[in-house]
């Protein structure tokens, strides 16, 4: 056998490995939702306040993120269009202008827990009043946003990208100085809880996990990278390839995705378990620095403030995507980041608790999962929409189960938060 043919089969192996990887980037983007600052006091409470108990927990919610935002991508890539313009081709006009409007009211919360967490980081590292440090998280998070169009994509996804790797050193740096137990870990993931609180707090967990706007905002990043002009026939083998790439894309970003979030509550058990004010990011940046030392505390800021920063950006564009789709209409985006912002700095300069209004945007985010889950499960499993790469039965029946256990946590969230305000 000559040398050249010895060579082909290598040189086939990289080049399928090259355009796996030049096929990485939508999912990386739509990951920055699960390491945004709703998370981020989520798992540190969690940490802070039981240790090792609730790591089952991110475990199986980033099992099913994976899941979910594989099916979003996959319907953008088969379909060639959005989420959110489908079901505005399948709705009644009234009923598509509630639905919008749902979604709406989900995405400004989503973005009231970034602006606010990117303000915090300021407050932190440079002593920024927060009203201010909102104003800038919004104008940094437009720039991002200006870099972003369907010709430069990848422009706005390595940008993103960048910032992720900045969240991911941020929030892990302290592990190197503060390793969890082992046997800790080990028992963490057997399935408990230990009274109703660790409850709601494993549904606040999954809700500020799973998030409504990243299963929206997929669809129309696959679409966008992958099919320049929908309208356009894609030969069935190219979408397998497409589909395969975008198995990879999923499963790297949310995996990185799910050991920052993992990250962070071993940190929070391993260093600050028994130590109070730590119900609050303030809190918990005091006690990590004051267990760390100053520039982990710092580190960790800096890491906040990324996270508050990309995940403002991802969830404007969001919301462009939701309006865009079930509307058909578009505003500037300059325009919708000044008038989200509104909410964000209007809470802040009123003096309202900011670790408060991060609680109340993850139950607000509870009300919009099942609107955005359901719906996604029901035309990914459509033959007459996405043909042969309908959903296979084992991959409806996960779906479904996934849907199940995350509508049945955030019931429970909405129960056990509102419940005892009516008791009152």
């Amino acid at each position: 056998m000559s040398r050249t043919a010895r060579d082909t089969p290598r040189a086939a192996r990289r080049g399928a490995a090259g355009m796996a990887v030049g096929l990485l980037g939508p999912a990386f983007v739509a990951s920055i939702a699960y390491v945004d600052p709703g998370n981020v006091a989520a798992n540190l409470t969690a940490g802070a306040r039981y240790g090792y108990l609730l790591v089952w927990v991110l475990v199986i919610a980033n099992a099913m993120a994976m899941l979910v935002q594989y099916q979003s991508a996959k319907l953008g890539i088969v379909t060639g269009r959005t989420l959110p313009e489908i079901l505005s081709q399948r709705l009644r006009p009234r009923v598509r202008r509630l639905f919008w409007l749902q979604a709406e009211v989900v995405a400004l919360a989503t973005d009231l827990a970034e602006v606010v967490g990117g303000a915090i980081a300021l407050q932190l590292l440079f002593r920024v009043p927060l009203p201010i440090g909102a104003l800038i998280v919004g104008a940094v998070s437009l720039g991002i946003l200006a870099i972003q169009d369907h010709r430069t994509q990848q422009r706005f996804e390595l940008a993103i990208m960048g910032l992720l790797a900045v969240i991911t050193i941020g929030f892990l740096a302290g592990l190197a100085m503060s390793p969890p137990s082992p046997a800790g870990v080990v028992s963490g993931l057997v399935p408990r809880f230990e009274g109703p609180d660790t409850l709601l707090l494993a549904a606040s967990m999954l809700g500020a996990t799973v998030m409504p706007h990243a299963i929206y905002v997929h669809s129309a990043l696959s679409r966008d990278r992958h099919r320049a002009n929908p309208h356009t026939h894609v030969p069935a083998s190219a979408v397998a390839r497409l589909l395969h790439g975008t198995r990879l894309d999923v499963l790297i970003a949310l995996g990185v995705a799910g050991v920052v979030n993992v990250g962070m509550l071993l940190l929070a058990a391993s260093t600050l378990g028994g130590r109070g004010g730590t119900d609050t990011i303030e809190g918990a940046h005091a006690a990590i620095t004051g267990a760390l030392g100053p520039l982990v505390g710092t580190v960790f800021a800096i890491g906040l403030l990324a996270s508050g920063l990309a995940s403002s950006a991802v969830g404007s564009y969001a919301g462009a995507t939701i309006m865009d789709g079930l509307l058909q209409r578009r505003i500037p985006v300059v325009l919708r980041r000044a008038i989200t912002l509104v909410p964000s700095v209007l809470l802040l300069a009123l003096g309202v608790d900011p670790t408060l209004s991060l609680v109340v945007s993850q139950v607000i985010l509870s009300f919009g999962i099942p609107f955005a889950l359901v719906p996604l499960i029901r035309l990914t499993s459509e033959r007459r929409l996405v043909g042969a790469f309908a959903s296979s039965p084992l991959l409806k029946a996960a779906s479904w189960a996934s849907a199940g256990l995350v509508i049945a946590l955030n019931l429970a969230l909405l129960w056990l938060t509102f419940m005892p305000m009516a008791r009152r």
